[in-house]
């Protein structure tokens, strides 16, 4: 309990001090217009009050991810908690942070053309359909999940498609309708649910006072099957949300659209993100206690193992909320990404998204490949398993682009860039090795692990040289000038 009580500590730190840093690195003017005022248009561009912008932003960024990612994160033992702390502190909240500010500088615009602006034409091309992809991935992840979970909990006698059926009519209402119309009105009410699925978590640990895994004893890898899961990189992608997620920087853009003032960005962006480690660090801890102390009621499923918990400590009404409150979490990002690509695709074609024809013609066909996605995971056997590895890896790899972006930003305005290159230096190592590693998902089952690393590294090292190169050279054209 005293390494959860300081890690809680330190990420609360890490916003009330790390964060200011940030902040004041970057410039942050109140008195500067923001996109919300210039560009309204009732649709996409609304100006909102900012608590409501901050729940929403949590919600769009947590989903699952900081639930069952951290559960199925803590099978690896108490490495997790170091990594949801200062993976959030340093790599997250950043992240989230200043491509979120720099949307916010740039009317609101989404992530490919962040990565255009500062990593060439070239890269947004590549990222604008890459990242189409990875929302359509979303999509089909977050409706198969809160589906399923409808099902067994709640309907068992009911077939799952009718609730895929609702859900995905819902996402297509979230997607066409202003955002301040639906998303705007009950994202504010699932926000407060998931964090207050985490309070209850908190007292279930005062009154049962159970052992949670301490750091001191010990950080060996405690996977069930630790030997094809070593922790570098499994845990990184593993965890993935409760720590930093590429998906979170798609969709900030959606609240940088809303933000009536600069200075808001700071508890939005990076608070948000604080947020979300902290509620990953109190599943990850309830998940650590029962892999440790009673590994026979477990299960590898992050979502099995949250009614497990639930069943376990919370009197059955707070358990059926809780499983309501992932069910919530999982809708509650589906139909954001889906929302994000429609404006993706709309920069793309250049198409003003006020007439609802215009958005029609748009998420349209996003939802019919999303329904071809969902045809897929019900047909073939592994055809869920087969989609989700495939969004865990994409979602690194936009995370570790994204870190290399706002570097080159923070490089063109002479801020201290470094707070930002480690973490991409690090996400670089860990997503190309996961490639070259991973047995299930990666190359691992056919390559010795020793070559997977040193194809990470050698990437990483790499990309450093070629940044260095590209610095030095751009310093020179500007004394030059």
């Amino acid at each position: 309990m005293i390494t959860f009580i300081i890690s809680l500590l330190l990420l609360v730190l890490g916003y009330a001090v790390y964060s200011k840093l940030i902040e004041r690195m970057l410039g942050v003017d109140p008195k500067r217009a923001t996109p919300a005022t210039t560009m309204a248009d009732g649709v996409d561009y609304v100006p909102m009050k900012p608590w409501r912008v901050f729940l929403i932003q949590f919600l769009n960024i947590a989903g699952v991810g900081p639930i069952c990612g951290a559960i199925m994160g803590a099978q690896f033992g108490t490495s997790s908690f170091l990594w949801i702390v200062f993976g959030t502190i340093f790599a997250g909240a950043v992240h989230d942070f200043v491509s979120g500010y720099i949307s916010l500088r740039h009317e609101g615009c989404s992530l490919p053309e962040v990565h255009g602006m500062y990593l060439g034409n070239g890269i947004r091309q590549v990222m604008r359909y890459f990242m189409i992809v990875l929302l359509i991935l979303v999509g089909v992840v977050f409706v198969s999940t809160p589906a399923d979970l409808l099902t067994s909990q709640f309907t068992p006698n009911m077939d799952h498609f009718v609730w895929i059926v609702i859900i995905l009519g819902y996402y297509l209402l979230a997607t066409l309708l202003p955002i301040d119309k639906v998303i705007g009105k009950i994202y504010p009410l699932f926000g407060i649910l998931l964090i207050a699925m985490a309070v209850a978590l908190v007292v279930a640990f005062a009154v049962y006072r159970p052992e949670i895994p301490e750091l001191w004893e010990g950080l060996a890898n405690a996977h069930p099957r630790a030997e094809s899961n070593p922790i570098f990189p499994m845990m990184f992608i593993s965890i993935a949300c409760g720590a930093i997620s590429g998906f979170h920087a798609t969709q900030s853009p959606l609240m940088a659209r809303c933000m009536v003032n600069e200075r808001q960005a700071r508890p939005i962006f990076y608070g948000a993100m604080v947020t979300e480690g902290v509620v990953a660090l109190v599943w990850a801890a309830a998940a650590a206690y029962f892999y440790k102390y009673l590994p026979e009621q477990c299960s590898e499923s992050g979502a099995a193992m949250v009614g497990i918990i639930a069943q376990k400590w919370f009197p059955q009404v707070v358990a059926v909320i809780t499983i309501l409150g992932v069910i919530s979490a999982a809708v509650t990002s589906g139909d954001t990404a889906m929302r994000s690509a429609r404006l993706i695709v709309a920069e793309i074609f250049h198409s003003d998204q006020k007439p609802i024809a215009n958005r029609l013609k748009i998420a349209i066909p996003l939802f019919v490949v999303v329904a071809g996605g969902l045809v897929f995971s019900l047909t073939n056997q592994h055809g869920f398993a087969i989609i989700w590895r495939y969004f865990a890896w994409c979602n690194q790899v936009l995370a570790m682009v994204t870190l290399w972006a706002i570097t080159v930003y923070l490089v063109r305005r002479k801020k201290c860039y470094v707070l930002t290159l480690v973490p991409a230096l690090f996400m670089t190592m860990v997503t190309v090795s996961f490639i070259f590693v991973a047995e299930d998902g990666g190359l691992g089952a056919f390559i010795p692990r020793e070559i997977g690393y040193g194809v990470g590294a050698l990437a990483t090292l790499s990309l450093l040289v070629l940044f260095l190169v590209k610095k030095k050279k751009s310093a020179v054209d500007t004394i030059e000038q």
